[in-house]
This record gives C-alpha cells, sequence and structure tokens, in this order.
C-alpha cells in the first residue's frame, strides 16, 4: 500500500497505525502473548554453511534494516534448512518492511504451516492483507489470533476495523466496544466506533462515542476533521463543510481535510469546488492515489473526459488496484466506443475487486455493444439491478494512512 509522508499527529493515530504499518510479530519483535519462542535452525553438518549463524546474520541485518541482506540469509537458511519456520517468519518480516505484501503473504502462509500455533505469524497475514486493504481476506486471520488470545488488542483493533471496512457494522461495533477503557481518548478509535453503532442501530453506543468525542475534542483541527466526517457518513453536507472548514481554518495544511472536503462538495454537485478542494490536498498528500480518483470523478460528472482520463491514471500509477480508477476508464472508453479497451479496464477491475456490483454492471453493457449477448447476460445479472451504481462507502483514507 501507498506510505503517506504526510501524518496528523503521532499521538492521535498510534495505536491505529502502528500495528498497520510495522511487523509486529517476529524474531526481532515479539508482543507479550504472542510466540515469542524463536528456535535456531538446525545446524547442517558442514561448518562452512551453518543455518544457525547464517540466521543470526539475517537477523542483525533486519535489525539495521539491511533488508536486501537479510532477504538473502534467510533464503540462504531456507536452502539447508526447507523446514526452517523461523527463517520464513523472518522473511515474512522482510517483505512487509519492504512493503512487499504478496511476498510477505506468502512467506507468512509457509510459516503457519509449520507453525501452526504461533498467533504472531497469522497476526501479520493479517496485516499483510490489511495494508492491501485486502480486509475479507484479513479478517480470518485476526479472528483466529483472538480465538487464541481474546485479549490481543492490536488484532481486536484491526479486525474491528475490518469489520467497518467490510460493511459488517454490528460486527465492528461488538468488536472495538471492549476497547473502551484504552482507546476512549483516540479520535479514530470514536469515529469508527461510533459509526459502526450508528448503521448497526446501536444508539446508546453511538451517543456515547460521540459525546466522548466531543469531550476530547478540545476544538482542534484533528476534533473537526473527525466530526465532519462522522456528518459526511450520513449525507449532511452543510454540516460536514462547516467543520472540515473550521478544521482547515485552524490547520490548512492538515492531511485529508481538504479531500474531505471535496468528498462533501462532491457530494452535494458542486464539481468546481470539490475539484479545488482535492488539487489542494494533492499539493498536500501527492502519493495520495484517491485524490487523482476523486478527480477523475468530477471531471468524468463535467464530461471531460480528456481529464478525467488523465486523472484516472494518475491514480492508477499511485496504485493499480484501485477498481474505481479502473471503472472509470471503461466508462470513458464505453462512452467513446472504445469497447475493447473499455473490457480491459472492467475485466482489471473485477480482478481487483470481484465483489464489485458496479463492475458487472459495466462488462455487462460493454459486451452488449461486442455483440456478446450470452457473456453479458450473466454479468448483468451479477450486478443485481445495480445499474451501475458504485458503492455507498465513502473512501477513508485518514484511517489508513502509514505511520512512516
Amino acid at each position: 500500500m501507498r506510505v503517506s509522508r504526510a501524518r496528523i499527529t503521532s499521538n492521535i493515530f498510534f495505536f491505529l497505525l502502528l500495528p498497520a504499518a510495522a511487523p509486529l510479530v517476529s524474531a526481532l519483535q515479539a508482543q507479550p502473548g504472542a510466540d515469542q519462542s524463536v528456535r535456531q535452525p538446525r545446524a547442517a553438518s558442514s561448518a562452512a554453511a551453518d543455518p544457525a549463524q547464517i540466521f543470526e546474520r539475517g537477523r542483525a541485518a533486519l535489525a539495521a534494516g539491511n533488508l536486501v541482506e537479510a532477504e538473502r540469509d534467510f533464503r540462504q537458511v531456507l536452502q539447508l534448512d526447507p523446514q526452517s519456520g523461523d527463517a520464513y517468519t523472518n522473511l515474512g518480516v522482510v517483505y512487509m518492511r519492504g512493503k512487499q505484501w504478496s511476498k510477505a503473504v506468502s512467506a507468512l502462509q509457509h510459516a503457519e504451516r509449520l507453525k501452526p500455533q504461533a498467533p504472531g505469524i497469522r497476526l501479520n497475514i493479517g496485516l499483510a492483507y490489511y495494508r492491501q486493504n485486502e480486509f475479507l481476506k484479513a479478517i480470518p486471520a485476526f479472528e483466529s489470533v483472538l480465538r487464541q488470545q481474546p485479549d490481543a488488542a492490536q488484532a481486536r483493533y484491526l479486525l474491528g476495523l475490518c469489520y467497518f471496512f467490510a460493511d459488517r457494522w454490528a460486527d465492528a461495533a461488538t468488536t472495538l466496544e471492549p476497547l473502551w477503557p484504552q482507546e476512549s481518548g483516540e479520535f479514530a478509535y470514536l469515529y469508527v466506533l461510533s459509526n459502526a453503532a450508528h448503521r448497526a442501530g446501536r444508539t446508546d453506543l453511538d451517543d456515547r462515542a460521540t459525546r466522548q468525542l466531543l469531550k476530547v475534542g478540545n476544538n482542534s483541527p484533528e476534533y473537526h476533521l473527525f466530526a465532519g466526517k462522522y456528518h459526511l457518513n450520513r449525507q449532511e453536507y452543510d454540516q460536514a463543510i462547516a467543520q472540515f472548514e473550521a478544521s482547515a481554518r485552524a490547520n490548512p495544511r492538515l492531511p485529508f481535510v481538504h479531500f474531505n472536503l471535496g468528498l462533501a462538495y462532491l457530494g452535494k454537485q458542486d464539481y468546481s469546488r470539490a475539484r479545488d478542494e482535492f488539487l489542494k490536498d494533492a499539493e498536500i498528500e501527492p502519493d495520495l492515489a484517491l485524490n487523482y480518483e476523486q478527480l477523475g470523478d468530477v471531471y468524468w460528472q463535467t464530461q471531460d473526459d480528456t481529464n478525467a482520463e488523465k486523472s484516472y491514471q494518475e491514480a492508477l500509477r499511485r496504485d493499480p488496484r484501485l477498481a474505481s480508477s479502473r471503472l472509470g476508464l471503461a466508462r470513458i472508453y464505453q462512452r467513446q466506443k472504445k469497447y475493447a479497451a473499455a473490457l480491459e479496464q472492467a475485466d482489471a477491475a473485477l480482478k481487483a475487486d470481484p465483489a464489485r456490483t458496479d463492475a458487472h454492471y459495466i462488462r455487462g453493457q460493454v459486451l452488449l455493444h461486442l455483440g456478446r449477448k450470452q457473456e453479458a447476460k450473466k454479468e448483468l445479472a451479477a450486478a443485481g439491478g445495480t445499474g451501475g451504481q458504485p458503492p455507498a462507502r465513502l473512501p477513508s483514507p485518514e484511517l489508513l494512512q502509514d505511520s512512516q
């Protein structure tokens, strides 16, 4: 996932971000209650190729941040001892540090097969999926950690976030509520909990979290950001804009405040203001792919296909997995009657997110134009009558930014 160079403040997102940004369980970083039994790999008969010594060398390289050397050493250990779960675990950590998430998952799954009782390995598997926005894949890993360690706060928080992003509102609220004693002073926690409780119909918990958010806010720019997002999720656009503007007045360069202002103006169909806000946030967060994706949506709505195409391509250059940007390009090419190109982008969108019903709808429409009626019928049936409408959930980059 993209590395955000800007932070809101280090203390506000500490609990939320550190689990998402740093591999927590390895031979180098053992957490209380996690698997801390890092065994030395079996010694080889040849003193010149001692896997234990190579393993220690890899640990030292990893501790020093020398990822290339660490990867080489742990791979050498695995050549000598293919059953070394610790070597696979640390290799997974190497890839997580380098943000090579797919490689990390593969290495950690090998480690899990060799050490099935180590919850820390499953935690890191969940983290690797989480960092790729693969929330549905992360959920089973975090759930398994909690079954084995019910008091594992980091796994509980991340599981609650995954439920939240998967629209499992009741599960999110139930999972996050026990963290209240230690997390009720944090904006991000209160924002997620209040919204999950609201959507789950848990009025008491929603009210409690909202009151607490106001209590700890102290009129800070960060408070106004999350208060605005609270209203934005309820489509209360004027109230949201008032909060975001208060945040921007206090700190004009606060990351994500202009992004969310853009979303609010987009919701009001005020496209020129929305465009201006996304451009402001792009100056602050130039690597945030979602700014360019939303700009693409603005230009699409105003029938400026040239700038829409450029914006979606900019978004995909920063994050090739953005299904909405792929679908934006598909819509443009469909409107331009470039049906082969439109189909290619619709296929890429479904590869990135197979559950997107609007992707099935657009693909079905394109297939009809290509004369592939039977395939089109299946795709339109898979769309389930969505009419090509995108998911209603708002993007929340302020909850997913890195701490680095």
